[in-house]
């Protein structure tokens, strides 16, 4: 992962979810629940068994994006940032990340 992803991984955690890795908000936007450390959402990305219409493009559980090892999440998160949508697809990237210096969320990390 390069740094300027981990820069917006770490950016987006911190105003999605305040990096609670089991936050759960309804979206009635995008008519499904968010789920995890990124907020991803059930109505596209994950399979939460209750979502009408669910596509799951990450092609897995909605639990398991609240898991304290959040590997699937990033792996999720990347998939979602490939998407045509990609990176707009949080609201938070436009609000608080977009065209900001990011350097700020790995600062004192070694990296």
């Amino acid at each position: 992962m390069a740094v300027t992803d981990l820069a917006f991984g770490v950016c987006l955690a911190q105003h999605e979810s305040s990096f609670n890795t089991r936050a759960t908000n309804f979206n009635s936007k995008r008519r499904g629940t968010d789920y995890g450390i990124f907020q991803i959402n059930s109505r596209y990305w994950c399979n939460d068994g209750r979502t009408p219409r669910a596509v799951n493009g990450c092609r897995i559980s909605c639990n398991a994006l609240l898991q304290d090892d959040i590997t699937e999440a990033i792996k999720c998160a990347k998939r979602v940032v490939r998407d045509p949508q990609g990176i707009r697809a949080w609201r938070a990237w436009e609000d608080r990340c977009e065209n900001r210096d990011l350097r700020q969320y790995l600062r004192n990390c070694g990296v």
